[in-house]
């Protein structure tokens, strides 16, 4: 039964969110599977070792044998013996702007994979379902590209300079003040790397003494900061607000390790789309749980910001709350906005201090002007400041094609993980030697697809991504969905038996969250 949650009046909207449990057979021969090929790949390790197979893996040589070993041999063994044989499944060179459409340079490898070889023929008009182009701004005609074009040939390429130094221009004064009135905050920050705007920022936020609680399921930019904080790291189950209400009881309760001191501050990390299982945060919950314990959260909007949200404002319009209640609004801007880079939201104070003791800041190299012309260009479209609709439409294009693209895959029998209303849908295909030919399979019918595997999921829960795009029209979904029913049938991958479960173990009690008085 899908799992529908009002939850005492949290919730303005259904909350659609479901995960079908994986069959048990499905389960152990995808076990097998692994087993069999780390048993081929013990016996092929055993022939390369005698010389019986050519070993074109990376080896010591024989003068460093006595050295302080810097390659660890085993550590590489799945690489070798199971990434390899898929290999070609990855890092496809493309030869176009990655739109709803694109070209890709064809290859070919002759040794299994260790190396390829360009064949020089370009396979044209490739429906891409990979990308993260969600309202289809990575473009190379219209008015974002006439912008960054003009503004390239008055500001250059490039600034050579950090923000605190000579490169602080005026578009960047410019878009900082329309990110701020984008988000609803009073001020922001932005960053020329999404994936250093978490993992540098972070350590500026907390330090020893602080606790962070982090969903199991963030991306490595947070777990990668949390890290480099020195602060206490606690993980709690994904999406699950019983888990994480217990980590702040506790943390209130106990303090810190030892000195049972209180923490200095609690902060909590959740993304608003998790990019792996297409699911939405709770935030309602979230930002009641983060009252009630009088912590600190930190939201990280890469995949919802530009997504989700009625004028494309993110999981917090999405759920009709308030910016004022997420202390750090952290977002990129390479998925919706067609360009680069990151932003931190929030209260002038924090953004103040950012300026200040973030590494990003003090270090990083300006964002290129272009790239800055790229975003307040979609920006102010999203916005409609740009005196059109076409923005709003974009953003409402975007959500009728992530409806109808799941509701036409779980129709046919697959099964799909996350929220209904995002654009990031995951694809079950869990055997190993699938993920491969699901890949090749798709190519081979002009379709661009995203296959997932150990270690980026969980060894049974191998995937395919397909992220979905307002660029995307209904023909080229129909023609992409009439390509996966075939290889579905072929692959046979239709694993769904319609019992899909709910994401947490208990239903909701609806006083549990219920804010206390200070």
């Amino acid at each position: 039964i899908n799992h529908i949650v009002h939850n005492g009046g949290l919730y303005k909207r259904p909350f659609n969110e479901a995960f079908e449990e994986t069959p048990m057979l499905v389960a152990v021969l995808t076990y097998v599977g692994y087993g069999v090929l780390t048993l081929f790949g013990y016996l092929r390790d055993f022939m390369r070792q005698w010389k019986i197979e050519k070993c074109q893996n990376a080896t010591e040589r024989e003068e460093q044998k006595d050295f302080v070993p810097l390659y660890q041999d085993f550590e590489n063994f799945y690489n070798r013996n199971l990434y390899m044989r898929i290999r070609d499944s990855w890092n496809r060179p493309i030869c176009s702007v990655p739109g709803a459409k694109v070209d890709m340079m064809e290859r070919v490898s002759y040794d299994y994979n260790w190396t390829f070889t360009y064949t020089g023929r370009v396979i044209k008009d490739i429906i891409n379902m990979g990308s993260y182009n969600y309202l289809g701004f990575a473009q190379s005609a219209g008015a974002c590209q006439e912008a960054a074009a003009k503004v390239l040939s008055q500001y250059g390429s490039g600034v050579c300079s950090t923000r605190q130094e000579m490169g602080n221009l005026d578009k960047h004064e410019e878009l900082e003040e329309l990110v701020a009135r984008f988000l609803g905050v009073e001020s922001a920050m932005t960053y020329g790397m999404g994936f250093a705007t978490n993992s540098m920022n972070i350590p500026a936020l907390v330090g020893k003494g602080c606790l962070i609680l982090s969903d199991e399921l963030n991306h490595a930019s947070l777990v990668l900061g949390a890290r480099l904080s020195g602060a206490t790291i606690r993980i709690f189950k994904h999406n699950n607000m019983q888990s994480l209400e217990k980590l702040l009881k506790d943390a209130i309760v106990h303090g810190q390790p030892r000195t049972r001191r209180p923490w200095k501050k609690i902060l909590i990390l959740v993304e608003g789309i998790y990019s792996m299982e297409g699911s939405i945060v709770r935030l309602p919950e979230v930002i009641a749980l983060k009252k009630k314990y009088k912590s600190y959260l930190y939201l990280d909007e890469a995949h919802s910001i530009g997504a989700l949200g009625p004028s494309g404002r993110g999981v917090v319009e999405y759920f009709g709350l308030s910016p004022e209640d997420v202390d750090v609004m952290m977002g990129t801007f390479t998925k919706s906005f067609g360009a680069a880079g990151g932003y931190i939201g929030g209260k002038k104070e924090l953004i103040d201090y950012l300026r200040t003791y973030s590494h990003s800041a003090a270090y990083a190299t300006s964002m290129s002007p272009p790239v800055v012309e790229q975003i307040i260009t979609s920006m102010k479209c999203i916005m409609g400041e740009d005196g059109t609709t076409i923005g709003r439409a974009r953003v409402q294009q975007l959500a009728e094609n992530t409806r109808y693209f799941r509701r036409r895959l779980k129709e046919m029998g697959f099964i799909i993980y996350g929220n209904e209303d995002s654009p990031v849908v995951p694809l079950m295909l869990y055997m190993p030697a699938k993920i491969g030919a699901f890949g090749r399979e798709m190519l081979k019918r002009n379709i661009g697809v995203v296959v997932v595997g150990f270690p980026a999921t969980p060894i049974i829960e191998s995937r395919a991504r397909f992220c979905l795009s307002a660029a995307h029209t209904k023909e080229m979904l129909d023609t992409a969905l009439k390509e996966i029913n075939e290889v579905g049938d072929l692959l046979q991958v239709k694993y769904s038996r319609r019992r899909l479960v709910p994401l947490l173990d208990r239903p909701f009690d609806e006083t549990t969250y219920e804010e206390t008085e200070d």
